[in-house]
């Protein structure tokens, strides 16, 4: 039944771009852009542009106040802001793919980032990077991981922001017991270990287990092997034997060192879990910091980067990447880029992730003072930007990457955790389904 189901999302997709090449020849399209098969033009560098934020609600006073500041800079350029709800972009965006009516510039994260493309919607912006004051000023790693999640070497998209995997430990907890940072993943089992008292109702960790668990535990396998690619030719190195191993390792927490319930734990339940106070280390990303500052005071908890190897050595896989993309159809590409270019230049990139709570994509705005003043922020910042930091990048630009990475596999995970399935079992399971969609993409691109 999921292979028919994801037949059909093909199917979908190939008639689709069908439909979009059938437009274009008729010339259907829109005022000031068009559907993906119009090239569009350079345009005078003057006048309107569209702007389509993929996050429309959340974020949309940060982008005003961009989109006003960009205005005042460049009297001659007007922005038409369009807010999206984050959960209706993709299907925002394929619509007007077939229809027309594409904005000129719009918020596309990594997540949907191969999709767009590869229905020739996106300009590509490697050139125009080149030649842009932004050169050399953007964290090469989120430049690597945006132009993986396009499916190739190309870059359709300029990264604005990420989140990071961070390792949240109580402070209070460890000094007490006399342990280290969790710095390291020796160091991190041995907290886990130390800080279990379960007659107390007290654990070392707390293991996500439900909804959201796949990527967390990948983090945690590939930073303990230190395997640095997910794909060695075309098979995918998720079930090799060191990574068999490293998941092991990491399940036998659950119910030794984790509470029991942690079997169904989404983030939210995880982080008001740890929040309560009884547990030493949760793993979860930048997102949760208020909710820990709230709950226990700043003193009392410290955010790192997830553990690194014994030797330092930090492997960790790609979070996904918010950024801008042009969009081909465009009939005023020069304005546009104009917009890219401003918005994440250092101020205004600084400005909007201070507002957003993530890291900068731009390196300049990274060692402003919020980030310096927010330790897991600046953190997380330095791993991200590092040049000793290796991103092993999921296959994001997959079709099939959420259905195999949720729903085939979270109940899978549920089972490694209660015994039900072996740790070989589940990365064998889910590297052949990885293999099968890998070998279509590449019969099809």
């Amino acid at each position: 039944m999921k292979s028919s189901i994801r037949s059909s999302r093909r199917a979908a997709t190939a008639v689709a771009l069908g439909s979009v090449l059938a437009l274009a020849a008729t010339g259907c399209g829109d005022d000031g852009s068009g559907g993906a098969g119009d090239k569009g033009g350079e345009g005078s560098g003057k006048g309107t542009i569209t702007f389509w934020d993929n996050n429309g609600g959340v974020r949309t006073d940060i982008w005003k106040q961009v989109i006003a500041d960009f205005e005042k800079k460049n009297p001659g350029i007007k922005v038409k802001y369009v807010g999206i709800p984050a959960a209706g972009a993709q299907s925002k965006y394929d619509t007007a793919i077939q229809g027309g009516g594409l904005p000129d510039v719009g918020g596309v994260g990594t997540a949907m980032l191969a999709e767009v493309a590869v229905q020739g919607a996106l300009e590509p912006l490697d050139g125009r990077l080149e030649k842009s004051p932004l050169n050399g000023r953007l964290s090469r790693n989120l430049l690597d991981v945006s132009k993986a999640a396009g499916g190739g070497d190309t870059l359709y998209q300029v990264p604005t922001s990420a989140n990071n995997g961070t390792l949240w430990y109580r402070t209070d907890l460890f000094e007490k017991a006399g342990l280290d940072a969790p710095t390291t993943w020796s160091k991190f089992y041995e907290a886990a270990d130390k800080l279990t008292d379960k007659g107390k109702n007290r654990f070392g960790f707390t293991i996500r287990g439900g909804e959201g668990a796949i990527a967390p535990a990948l983090d945690a396998v590939y930073g303990q092997t230190g395997i640095t690619s997910f794909w060695n030719g075309d098979k995918t190195t998720v079930n090799d034997p060191r990574n068999v191993a490293a998941l092991e390792k990491y399940v036998a927490l659950y119910k030794k060192d984790t509470p029991s319930a942690d079997v169904n734990n989404d983030f939210t339940k995880m982080v008001a879990q740890w929040d309560s106070g009884t547990i030493g280390m949760l793993s979860h990303n930048l997102g949760s910091y208020q909710d820990h500052l709230k709950a226990l005071g700043k003193d009392r908890f410290r955010g790192i980067p997830n553990p690194t190897l014994d030797d330092g050595t930090r492997v960790q896989v790609s979070n996904p990447v918010d950024g801008l993309s042009l969009f081909r159809s465009s009939k005023n590409k020069a304005a546009a880029w104009k917009f890219i270019e401003f918005a994440v230049s250092a101020a205004e990139n600084s400005e909007f992730n201070e507002s957003a709570g993530q890291v900068p994509a731009n390196t300049d705005a990274a060692k402003d003072a919020w980030i310096q003043q927010a330790e897991p922020t600046k953190l997380a910042a330095e791993a991200l930007n590092g040049a000793d930091t290796k991103i092993v990048q999921l296959p994001y630009y997959l079709p099939d990457w959420n259905t195999i990475s949720k729903a085939d596999n979270e109940p899978n995970f549920q089972k490694l955790l209660l015994g039900k399935m072996s740790a070989k079992q589940f990365l064998d399971t889910l590297a052949d389904q990885l293999n099968k969609a890998q070998a279509d993409w590449k019969r099809n691109h």
